[in-house]
């Protein structure tokens, strides 16, 4: 169930309640494809104040298997995390990760990338793996199309997606009929950049009545003018009542912008894969701590922080555990980073809350420079 308790202009404070708790939005969820958000125990993820977490089906599927995670007591058990965790279907993994694959109405076989072996998904496979693996929201199959893409294939990767989003919704409702606890499942749209296409799917998806809906195939490298407008012309078409979930954007630009256009949840490796490179999220924007300025350098990472890596340890002493290849380096910055943004998407939400958000993006970005 999803409420909008506030509203500033079309941007929404809501809270969005799941089978193992709620997450308030608009939230971001970090990226744990392997049930686990890469250097950061559970403890930590709490600690920061993480509300959620996305996991994958393509990924926990070859590596250790759903029958494995069922058997110690389904995701929550298996990883040691309390909070709210959605499964994204893999759609997007066979679109990145597998040169070879074979679509068709009745699913995708395509070969893994750790091994070779062919696997195949169905519509209903998916959501099979999904209540094995015991995930609080499913994400539904779907076909990922590349950038860039012509409009035919788009339009008919569009009508598989919609097919297969059919399917997985009757299939769930089947298993799930007269259970008073169930997962949520969301719908994801799809269509390119073809602004009409993608209000032709979700029209057609709002038929299927899902709990939520996913905007999947952006950031895949289309130019960021068509990703905006896409964004800021297709939300009307969204339900209301409904959650609605950008999937893979999540630079602190482009979530001002979405969230002011209605978006209410986001995912992205950012800020946990540039931290494992030395590229950590600060007040005032990326730093690379990797650089030798910052060698002798007796601050924190961000002056401004009060988490507690920039309570406890300066920029000289990180910058020389990334040079000595010590992974605390990992988890110091990729801490960090998720401090920044789990403290600026509570920004966000008390700012809807108090209808300043306009204020509050012009006074971040103030400090907050864009490369």
């Amino acid at each position: 169930m999803f409420k909008v308790l506030e509203k500033d202009g079309n941007a929404r404070y809501g809270i969005l309640y799941t089978k193992s708790g709620y997450i308030e939005t608009p939230a971001f969820l970090p990226v744990a494809s392997f049930g686990t958000v890469k250097t950061m125990p559970p403890n930590s993820l709490k600690e920061i104040g993480i509300q959620g977490i996305i996991t994958n089906v393509y990924h926990l599927h070859q590596r250790p298997g759903e029958k494995i995670i069922k058997k110690f007591g389904g995701i929550h058990k298996f990883m040691s995390f309390n909070g709210v965790i959605f499964t994204d279907s893999g759609g997007y993994q066979v679109y990145s990760l597998s040169n070879l694959k074979k679509i068709n109405e009745d699913g995708v076989e395509f070969k893994s990338h750790i091994d070779g072996r062919k696997i195949f998904f169905t519509p209903e496979k998916v959501i099979e793996i999904q209540i094995d693996i015991g995930s609080d929201i499913f994400m539904t199959l779907d076909e990922c199309p590349p950038y860039p893409v012509s409009y035919e294939y788009a339009k008919e990767s569009l009508e598989l997606t919609i097919k297969w989003a059919k399917r997985s919704k009757l299939f769930f409702d089947e298993i799930f009929k007269g259970k008073n606890e169930r997962p949520l499942i969301f719908g994801i749209g799809q269509g390119s950049i073809y602004i009409d296409l993608r209000e032709k799917g979700i029209e057609i998806l709002k038929e299927y009545d899902f709990d939520g809906y996913g905007i999947g195939g952006l950031a895949v490298g289309e130019p960021e003018e068509d990703r905006k407008k896409i964004i800021s012309e297709i939300l009307s078409y969204y339900p209301e009542g409904k959650p609605r979930y950008l999937m893979g954007v999540g630079y602190p630009e482009d979530i001002f912008f979405a969230v002011k256009n209605g978006i209410d949840i986001f995912d992205c490796v950012l800020p946990t894969r540039n931290a494992r490179t030395g590229l950590v999220f600060t007040s005032y924007g990326k730093l690379r701590i990797k650089n030798a300025i910052y060698a002798e350098d007796d601050l924190p990472l961000d002056p401004e922080c009060d988490c507690y890596v920039c309570k406890n340890f300066t920029r000289g002493y990180i910058r020389h555990l990334f040079s000595s290849g010590e992974y605390l380096a990992l988890y110091l910055s990729t801490y960090h980073s998720l401090y920044f943004y789990s403290k600026l998407m509570k920004n966000i939400r008390e700012a809807i809350k108090e209808k300043r958000l306009l204020e509050f993006e012009k006074k971040f970005f103030e400090k907050y420079k864009i490369e």
